[in-house]
């Protein structure tokens, strides 16, 4: 046994190792190997020679050699079925019917299911004009497997082609009892309607929409009828399809099929109907191709109003569904009241209204009451302007100032609106109420401006000043609103009413715009032709503020004056204040006042006065400046112009001394140019 053992091993042969691992020089690819074989023909085989049967005996032993070929095959592998196939159809060619159907038989017993075995088998039996064993096979085929459709569509040609026509009807029979798919139906449809019976066709028509009860089978159901000029059929169809689907299951294809169809007969009052009645119910998204098809048989058949109303019934249905979708949607609310208010009765109206109104914000807060506010207020003048119902405009704006919560916000437009439209009415006490009402819930500057600008047109000026009175004790800083007051007292004439409240006004700890309120008290003072006055005012006013535009307007002030004195008044009043401002950090405020001081010496002033002025302007020079960002880190430099004067020059030692050393360096690059130009002419004159 270890003998053995040892022999065995001594047989194996030992592999290589290879000890040059590197590629090749040359490379050779499969492609190549492949060529190299197919140009040597290496695999090239001989044909058969040719065998020439020319007796019984020799063709019985070629008959046995085929049929033991075949017969091997099978029994190498039942399974397949293309091996049985070309068995039978060899014994078929030698006219061996019975052995083929052995075969066939044989084959069937393996794989009943195979469906290109039956379909063979069944050929074979009808080439060989078999009808009985083919009617057999079919028979067979459809009970074992009753699915596959192609057994049934070839059983019921045979028969049809055989001039069967009541064989065929039965088989088309057996077939629907399976409830198979749409095309068979159709199939036997077809088949009733090449032989005329139509009432048969109907029938199948019937059972058909209820195994598949689609909207296009229906139309087609109804379409079969009207091409056979069967009209009250087909509308019953129609009917019936409408009543079937009910309105969960509506389908625009439907209606469109049916509108089309009264159309072809001429009853248009009906498609109108129809149409509608589908609009009213089908979603907007679902119902596209329906607008279309209605604005089509509106242009063709309508008036001028049917196509307005379906245009505006497709754009009401698409608003409907904005709304729906988010009912908060102001603007879409507005687009859809406009569009009603243009082509609709007043309840309508007032309906949609209604709707949107109750969709109020759920947020307490101004910013969303602000586009919500506009469909009260488009409310209520529908109601007033094309309603024409004052009655109804008033409980409107109740109940608008009813709903808004006066005290986290109100809106005065409303307040205003409200007593503008009881003017309208004739109703002062009810308009003067509601202010009154308003400035006490809720005091805003457009209250008191709306209440003063309506009491001044209805010129109650005593009213006037008390509502002044009023909004002054609300809001002291509003410069805007004492300026108002004093001249409503300035136009009635009472100069020392409106002077004490310019007075009291200046006074006043905290002001919003006080340079527009001095600005407006001075120019009183100086209508009132009050130069003494004046004057103390700009004192008063420089106390405060020491800004280059008052003492320039002072200067012009007195420049204007008219007096005797009045320039060297001016010229007093520009070197007061340049004095002054010699300590300001606004060069640039500095700047623009010795540039009006020099205007007014070039127009007023002598040549000494001028030259005065020019030796105060000052000196523009570029400088440097580090800059740093946000975070506080360097961000490199910048240049910036800076004014330097002559008077604040005198004061700073260092810019002297700069000055200086511009001047020496200016002298030495001028006398190292003087040194080289005397080389320059030598050697010119050398050449």
């Amino acid at each position: 046994m270890a003998a053995s053992t040892a022999a065995g091993k001594q047989r194996i042969p030992k592999v290589a190792k290879v000890k040059n691992k590197a590629p090749a020089e040359v490379q050779i690819t499969a492609e190549q190997l492949l060529r190299e074989a197919k140009e040597r023909e290496l695999e090239l085989l001989p044909p058969p020679p040719q065998q020439k049967i020319t007796d019984e005996e020799e063709l019985n032993d070629y008959k046995l050699r085929k049929r033991k070929t075949f017969e091997d095959n099978i029994r190498k592998n039942r399974t397949v079925i293309s091996n049985w196939i070309k068995y039978a159809q060899w014994e078929e060619s030698l006219k061996e019917i019975q052995r083929a159907r052995s075969i066939y038989e044989r084959a069937l017993d393996v794989d009943y299911r195979n469906i290109t075995l039956w379909l063979k088998y069944a050929e074979m039996e009808m080439k060989n004009r078999q009808v009985n064993h083919a009617r057999n096979i079919w028979d067979r085929a459809i009970t074992t497997l009753p699915r596959v459709n192609q057994f049934w569509y070839k059983y019921t040609y045979m028969e049809e082609m055989l001039g069967n026509v009541p064989g065929a009807r039965q088989v088309f029979e057996r077939w629907m009892e399976w409830q198979p798919e749409e095309q068979a139906w159709h199939s036997y449809i077809n088949f009733e309607l090449r032989y005329k019976e139509v009432e048969r066709a109907r029938t199948i028509y019937e059972r058909f929409v209820l195994v598949h009860p689609d909207v296009k089978n229906w139309i087609k159901y109804a379409r079969f009828e009207e091409k056979h000029a069967y009209f009250a059929h087909a509308r019953k169809v129609y009917e019936r399809a409408v009543e079937f689907f009910g309105d969960e299951h509506m389908d625009e294809h439907l209606y469109v099929a049916f509108a089309r169809f009264e159309e072809n007969q001429k009853e248009f009052e009906r498609v109108r109907v129809i149409y509608k009645y589908a609009l009213d119910r089908i979603p907007k998204h679902e119902a596209q191709e329906l607008f279309k098809n209605y604005t089509i048989f509106e242009k063709k058949f309508g008036d001028r109003r049917g196509i307005e109303d379906i245009i505006v019934s497709k754009r009401r249905f698409q608003y409907e569904e904005e709304v729906k979708a988010n009912p908060h949607n102001y603007d879409a609310w507005f687009d859809y009241l406009r569009l009603v208010e243009s082509d609709a009765e007043a309840e309508t109206v007032r309906e949609v209204y209604e709707r949107a109104i109750a969709n109020v914000p759920p947020i307490p807060e101004k910013r969303h009451w602000k586009r919500y506010i506009y469909l009260w207020i488009n409310y209520a003048l529908y109601e007033e302007l094309e309603a024409k119902d004052p009655e109804r405009t008033r409980q409107v704006y109740r109940a608008t100032l009813e709903l808004i919560p006066h005290k986290k916000f109100t809106f005065a437009k409303m307040w205003l609106y409200y007593a503008q439209f009881e003017i309208r009415q004739k109703n002062l006490p009810f308009a003067r109420r509601a202010l009154g009402t308003a400035i006490g819930k809720c005091p805003k500057n457009k209250l008191f401006k709306g209440y003063i600008e309506l009491e001044l047109q209805l010129r109650e000026f005593d009213r006037c000043r008390k509502l002044y009175e009023k909004f002054l004790e609300f809001g002291p800083e509003n410069c805007t609103s004492w300026i108002k007051f004093a001249e409503l007292e300035t136009i009635l004439g009472d100069i020392d009413r409106a002077r004490a409240i310019y007075e009291l006004a200046i006074s006043q700890p905290r002001l919003d715009m006080p340079e527009v309120l001095w600005k407006s008290y001075i120019d009183f003072e100086i209508e009132q032709e009050e130069t003494e006055r004046t004057r103390n005012l700009y004192r008063q006013l420089l106390q405060r503020t020491q800004h280059v535009k008052v003492w320039i307007s002072f200067a012009q002030f007195e420049l204007s004056s008219g007096k005797e004195g009045s320039i060297t008044k001016c010229r007093q009043i520009y070197e007061e204040a340049n004095k002054t401002m010699r300590n300001c950090e606004e060069k640039e405020e500095r700047l623009m006042l010795l540039e009006s001081w020099r205007s007014f010496e070039d127009e007023f002033g002598t040549a000494s006065d001028k030259e005065r002025v020019d030796k105060l302007m000052p000196e523009k020079v570029k400088k440097r400046r580090k800059v740093q960002a946000d975070d506080g880190s360097d961000a490199g430099w910048e240049e910036y112009y800076d004014y330097i004067f002559p008077e604040d020059a005198a004061n700073q030692p260092n810019l002297k001394l700069l000055a200086m050393a511009k001047l020496w360096k200016k002298q030495q690059q001028e006398k190292e140019a003087a040194e080289q130009d005397p080389d320059k002419d030598i050697n010119e004159s050398e050449s």
